[in-house]
């Protein structure tokens, strides 16, 4: 069969590597009438570019009596005309966004737009009516930015309530009458690492995109919804729609919404998509267009597909052309090239002609191969500074997370192991003993503190967990000593008890004398700021335990306590207040799920919504809440305290309540902070009990005091606060409860 692609962008060298791969002759022209003139017969045309749709080319081929894979040009405003399509959207009852046109060359018009999107109370996006490459979408973040989006518009424009969740591309291979659906994709347009600046064409895309990203719907759910009713319509209409129809898709917490219609294959999701085709594509264009496109025909291989796109320095702003290019001539195994702004051949040479350059496609029997192969691919291709984002499907690591124990920690064997130490340890204390496992910290009566009456000493051991990976990574040692010293102070005052000293513990397969000073010199720094000695501690080098590079620390820090001011009081009561005091990070926990999370995103980016980058924002210090809490202490109006440490306010809570006692605690009574915001938005397979579990949240410390003392200790805690609950009566028609129960905290 003799195939026509039109075009010669990236997408075009995909579609006709795709055709020869099935053994077709294939002829890459940009235009019909460059084609035709070769005087060789076509069997069938396959358009790349939009535009070449919107000037009729497939209108001309139907004239010529040719076989041509893509709708009419009264059919392309589906792409076109974002208004009509928005508006016949509406008619066919898909769901999308609230939006309103609007033309800035009419006088009031822009006064009306601003007017409009201050009356929806939604954030929007600005988008051009007509086509734009790509990049015809604004999305503000912020009054001003909003403001300055919509005056500088000098064409019609459409106001879009701007929703919020993942995007997915859903192209369907139409017949007029039947639709089928190509390997679900998941395209970068933002031109920055972690989806930050810009719009671009495309940066890079993955298929397929993963089933928990669809929140429950279906590929089927979603051609029943957003491309049959546009074809029934076409049809109804006596134009049956032949070609791509791509419809753009996010996947909103109420379900997906449509943000807009393509009348063509996608750049560059085409090329994360074809490789995964197992049938010929040339025969499913030619019968499409003959209304004989069967499910059946299309078959895809198993495994996924990952493409990096490389742009020229400047892209898309000003891309600087003219830069030479290497590419060796076989990047290896599994992975492919297309060639988009490229002049030239292997031996004469490549320069930059456009924008985005090339893109590298890696195919694997996951994403994670795949994601290994396309990158293996970019480093062997250099040219004076091209760019590309380093963090293609980073998002998805996030997805299919159902729980903690999917990223390596199982919080209920560790309860296991509690219960089965538990009768071994007691065994162990005396009468002196007054609190042990199980608590924040081990409490053991010393009388001999004479200026107490009935002093109590209190014992914490804590590590830092699988955060001491990310320092190592980025070589910030300091914040762990910080760390340490902090989270063993905090476990402390949780028993109403202040520091007296604390040891270390540092270990390594190899010790670098320079890294175990700075970590001992951040604990004794924060030693002093606690009002603590630093009595001493050991060092341990233990090749063949520890892997190569790898480190871990552990402290014990003592206080002392008079028994009489002990927390948690035994007066704890219904109708207390719970006080939420924020944290400054994720603390000391929950790091093996962050770490899996953001595995495939430089730690060094800023996304969207965050002000610093991952790496600040994870390795931010434990604060402790010493000097904060001390003033209420003295005052005796806390009644007792919980450190949200590993499990959460739900486990770490529930270590404070008595037997008759539960606790309700009110999401959303605080602000979330930015990185656990982006957390909650990416790990869509997570519960909010699952998540609340396996991280503070932006909740450092909770204090209880009875609701007649709110004012009073609020006020003495000099920074802000929240209300985030209160004890409640434990319902006594359940099963009687014990202090080794589940917790009976409640997310409401």
């Amino acid at each position: 069969m003799h195939v026509m692609i039109l075009g010669s962008g990236g997408r075009e060298r995909a579609l006709a590597w795709s055709c020869e791969r099935s053994g077709h002759r294939v002829t890459l022209s940009p235009t019909l009438e460059d084609a035709l003139n070769s005087g060789v017969p076509v069997d069938v045309v396959i358009p790349g570019p939009e535009q070449l749709l919107v000037d009729g080319v497939a209108d001309r081929c139907r004239a010529l009596g040719i076989p041509c894979f893509g709708p009419t040009a009264e059919l392309t405003r589906w792409e076109s005309s974002k208004s009509w399509a928005r508006e016949m959207a509406d008619h066919l009852g898909i769901p999308g966004p609230a939006s309103a046109q609007f033309h800035p060359d009419q006088p009031g018009q822009i006064e009306d737009a601003i007017r409009w999107w201050r009356d929806s109370g939604h954030q929007v996006v600005v988008k051009l009516n007509g086509l734009a490459g790509g990049k015809g979408v604004t999305v503000p973040v912020d009054d001003d930015e909003t403001i300055t989006a919509i005056r500088s518009a000098s064409e019609p424009f459409l106001l879009e309530e701007r929703l919020h969740g993942p995007e997915v591309s859903l192209l369907a291979l139409c017949d007029g009458h039947h639709a089928v659906a190509l390997p679900l994709a998941q395209d970068h347009k933002r031109i920055g690492e972690g989806d930050t600046g810009p719009n671009t064409g495309g940066m890079g895309a993955y298929a397929p995109a993963p089933a928990a990203l669809l929140g429950g719907a279906s590929v089927q759910d979603l051609l029943d919804t957003f491309i049959t009713p546009v074809l029934n319509w076409c049809a109804s209409q006596g134009t049956p729609y032949v070609g791509v129809l791509y419809a753009g898709l996010m996947i909103t917490p109420t379900g997906p919404r449509l943000i807009e219609y393509n009348v063509r294959f996608g750049d560059p999701e085409t090329q994360a998509i074809l490789p995964l085709l197992d049938a010929d594509l040339a025969e499913l264009a030619l019968q499409a267009t003959r209304g004989t496109l069967r499910t059946e025909d299309l078959r895809i291989r198993p495994g996924a597909a990952c493409t990096v796109v490389m742009a020229a320095p400047g892209y898309p702003a000003h891309p600087t052309l003219g830069g030479s290019v290497h590419i060796p001539g076989d990047i290896g195994a599994d992975r492919y090239w297309f060639a988009a702004g490229l002049s030239g051949d292997s031996q004469s040479g490549f320069t930059v002609s456009g924008g985005r350059v090339l893109a590298v496609t890696g195919v694997g029997e996951d994403l994670q191969a795949a994601r290994t192969a396309a990158y293996s691919g970019i480093d062997q291709i250099h040219g004076d500074g091209l760019y590309h984002r380093r963090d293609i499907a980073w998002q998805v690591p996030a997805v299919g997370l159902g729980s903690y124990a999917s990223a390596g920690v199982n919080i209920d064997e560790g309860h296991r192991a509690l219960s089965q130490m538990k009768a071994a340890v007691e065994r162990t204390h005396g009468p002196e003993v007054l609190r042990g496992l199980g608590s924040f910290g081990g409490a053991w009566s010393a009388r001999r503190l004479a200026h107490m009456d009935h002093p109590v000493l209190v014992a914490s051991t804590d590590g830092v967990g699988t955060k001491v990976e990310l320092a190592l990574q980025t070589r910030r040692l300091a914040g762990v000593g910080h760390d340490l010293v902090n989270h063993c102070v905090n476990d402390v005052l949780v028993q109403g008890a202040e520091p007296l000293f604390f040891l270390d513990y540092v270990a390594a397969s190899r010790l670098v004398a320079e890294d175990v000073a700075e970590i001992v010199g951040a604990m004794a720094a924060a030693c002093e700021t606690n009002g603590c000695a630093l009595l001493g501690g050991e060092t341990a080098e233990m090749p063949g335990v520890y892997h190569e590079g790898t480190m871990d620390l552990a402290g014990t820090l003592i206080g002392v306590v008079d028994h009489s001011r002990l927390l948690p009081r035994d007066d704890l009561a219904a109708g207390d207040v719970l006080i939420g005091i924020a944290s400054s990070g994720p603390h000391t926990n929950g790091y093996s799920l962050l770490r899996k999370i953001f595995a495939w995103i430089p730690l060094d980016t800023v996304p969207a919504g965050m002000e610093i980058s991952l790496a600040d924002a994870l390795l931010a210090p434990h604060r402790s809440y010493l000097d904060v809490l001390r003033p209420g202490l003295n005052a005796d109006i806390i009644k007792g305290l919980a450190h949200i440490t590993g499990g959460g306010i739900p486990e770490n809570l529930n270590r404070v309540l008595p037997t008759h006692l539960d606790a309700e605690v009110r999401l959303g009574s605080w602000p979330l902070p930015p990185l656990f915001a982006l957390v909650e938005r990416l790990a869509l397979s997570m519960g909010t009990t699952e998540l609340y579990t396996a991280l503070n949240m932006g909740i450092g410390m909770i204090a209880v005091c009875a609701p007649e003392n709110l004012n009073a200790l609020t006020a003495l805690i000099d920074e802000p606060t929240w209300v985030i609950g209160e004890l409640v009566a434990h319902d006594r028609s359940a099963v009687p409860r014990t202090l080794s129960d589940p917790p009976r905290v409640h997310l409401v």
